[in-house]
């Protein structure tokens, strides 16, 4: 039976793991007539079937002045628990006007009820699914504990209550192993482990849709491009990859990093263009846009579309300090490109045991590490046995049969139907 489903969190728009996973789950839930609708405070999905609430984003001014007063602090004022308590009383009742308005029969709440960016939300929507008993599925990407920013903090009360909350009929979904390990431990409940997933069974266009993305970020056609496809944010240690490019020696390697900045501030960017120009590194930063295979977005911008650049890419670099899963690096194994990876915990305990053939460091770039990278890029026949074997492996363990199944136990747990 149909379902109308709601999506809901403080963003979908861009690139950004939740942004891509949560289109990712609503094709599969429309491939068995379940449709979707979106409620955020930023969003580039179709407005026909959305309901956009600048307030429910984490930059909003009031969410702003919440999270600034909120970390880094043990106690708060008077005044902060008022702005939590009637931001949250708001956004609760505008949650009442989605669900009505669009008769939703389950929510599926995008990383707001795990890590505290907008801490009214969270709270809005805990008391909405208390109030209500709507069935509802928590998609868990990060939570509060595994950040450090987050562990000094004058909001310990309102973490407890709803990130995560543990509700009758709330079903959790956490996206690796550590993190259901520790949902176990810290609250007491149990989750569906459902990794990030691509369509591995429809491989990617092997002819780009714009032959000119090389020409319009400034390389020439024997430029080696080495390709940082994440977000400038501190744990993506793009420092590694101007450090590879650097020791390298070859002024033909150039390093693209393709995703957006700011979310964290720019101070880290404005860093990073420093230590390139000292380094001697070519660092160029695009924005790349979604993809059109996203059926639930508005048509993107023209412009560079990240499979394209993915497309002219020679080399994925991916040091990451801390990933909740590492949608970059599926990608460098959809797109059958190698990749550099920074050995981070989740990498450790669920990916690479599965056999993926990578360049691998461990906090730092060694001499073998630019050994290994210099035969991937010279030795063809070397890099394109590697690159197939993990887009083989990426079918078997992260393709979209592997979500259809997870959704179907979900959903049938709501429906009592199994047909998804």
């Amino acid at each position: 039976m149909p379902q109308n489903i709601g999506f809901v969190s403080t963003r979908f728009s861009g690139t950004d793991g939740v942004s891509l996973e949560s289109a990712k789950w609503a094709r599969i839930l429309w491939d068995y007539r379940h449709v979707s609708h979106w409620f955020a405070g930023k969003l580039d999905r179709d407005s026909g079937v959305s309901m956009l609430v600048p307030e429910a984003y984490f930059y909003h001014r009031d969410n702003v002045w919440i999270n600034e007063r909120a970390f880094g602090t043990r106690t708060r004022t008077p005044e902060m628990t008022r702005k939590i308590n009637g931001m949250a009383d708001y956004l609760k009742g505008t949650l009442y006007d989605f669900v009505d308005a669009y008769k939703i029969d389950i929510l599926v709440v995008e990383n707001a009820l795990c890590i505290p960016m907008h801490i009214p939300l969270g709270v809005a929507l805990t008391h909405l699914i208390t109030e209500t008993g709507i069935p509802t599925i928590a998609h868990h990407h990060d939570f509060y504990w595994e950040r450090p920013r987050f562990s000094v903090n004058s909001v310990g009360d309102f973490l407890s209550m709803a990130f995560p909350p543990t509700l009758p009929s709330l079903q959790h979904v956490t996206i690796n192993t550590f993190a259901q390990e520790d949902l176990s431990w810290r609250k007491g409940a149990s989750s569906t482990m459902v990794p990030n997933v691509l369509d591995f069974e429809n491989a990617p266009d092997e002819n780009p849709h714009n032959p000119k993305i090389r020409q319009q970020i400034g390389l020439a056609d024997d430029d080696i491009m080495m390709l940082q496809p994440t977000r400038v944010v501190p744990r993506k240690g793009i420092e590694h990859s101007i450090a590879l490019v650097s020791q390298l020696k070859n002024p033909k390697c150039k390093l693209v990093v393709s995703h957006e900045s700011g979310d964290e501030g720019l101070e880290y960017r404005d860093a990073l263009i420093e230590l390139a120009d000292h380094s001697g590194v070519d660092l160029r930063f695009v924005q790349a846009n979604i993809a059109p295979s996203n059926p639930f977005s508005k048509e993107p911008v023209p412009g560079m579309l990240l499979e394209d650049i993915y497309a002219e890419a020679d080399l994925i670099t991916y040091p990451s300090r801390y990933e909740g899963f590492g949608n970059a690096l599926l990608e460098a194994f959809y797109y059958r490109k190698p990749v550099l990876v920074n050995r981070y915990a989740i990498f450790i305990s669920d990916i690479e045991p599965k056999g993926f053939e990578v360049i691998t460091m461990d906090g730092f770039i060694t001499r073998s590490v630019i050994d290994r990278v210099r035969r991937v890029i010279a030795d063809e026949p070397y890099r394109r046995a590697m690159v197939e074997h993990n887009f083989k492996l990426g079918t078997r363990f992260y393709s979209y049969p592997v979500l259809r199944r997870k959704l179907r136990s979900l959903v049938t747990a709501f429906t009592g139907l199994d047909d998804l």
